[in-house]
C-alpha cells in the first residue's frame, strides 16, 4: 500500500477538525456543568474556595455561564470564540483556586494530577485562536447576511 496515498485518503478536513475539537472539548465541559446544576452542594464548595481567597461566595454562580453556557455556544458555533475564552477563564479560576497545590503533581497513571483540566483549559483555548469553521451557527449566519 502506498503510504502517501494513504495519508492522503485519511486526511480529515480543517472545519471538521474544528467541529470535532468543539463538541469534544464543548460536549465534555457541559457534563461537568450539568452535574453541578444537579448536585447543588458543589456550588458550595465553590462557594467556599472563593471565600478562602477572600473573594465573595457568591461568584459561583458563575461557574454556570463557565460550564453550561459557554459550552453550549462552543458546540453550536455561535460566538465561539467569545464562549471558548470563558470556559478557559472557568479553568484557569478553577486551577487558580482549588488545583494549584497538584499542578506539579504526578496522578496515579503517571500523568499530571490536574491533566483534565489543563487539557480543557488548553483545548479551549485553541478554539479560540482557530474559531469555529464552516460547520457552526455563526457560519450559517454570515452566509444569509
Amino acid at each position: 500500500m502506498n503510504v502517501n496515498k494513504c495519508v492522503y485518503s485519511c486526511y480529515l478536513s480543517e472545519d471538521l477538525a474544528k467541529l470535532l475539537l468543539r463538541l469534544t472539548v464543548g460536549g465534555l465541559v457541559l457534563l461537568h456543568g450539568i452535574f453541578k446544576l444537579t448536585h447543588p452542594e458543589m456550588l458550595s464548595f465553590i462557594g467556599s474556595a472563593f471565600q478562602d481567597s477572600h473573594l465573595p461566595a457568591s461568584l459561583a454562580y458563575l461557574i454556570y455561564i463557565g460550564e453550561i453556557l459557554a459550552p453550549v455556544m462552543v458546540i453550536a458555533g455561535f460566538k465561539t470564540r467569545l464562549g471558548a475564552k470563558l470556559i478557559a477563564f472557568t479553568l484557569l479560576v478553577a486551577i487558580l483556586l482549588v488545583h494549584l497545590p497538584q499542578l506539579f503533581t504526578l496522578g496515579q497513571g503517571g500523568g499530571s494530577a490536574i491533566e483534565l483540566q489543563l487539557m480543557f483549559l488548553f483545548g479551549s483555548l485553541a478554539i479560540a485562536g482557530l474559531g469555529a469553521g464552516k460547520y457552526a451557527v455563526d457560519a450559517k449566519c454570515k452566509r444569509n447576511t
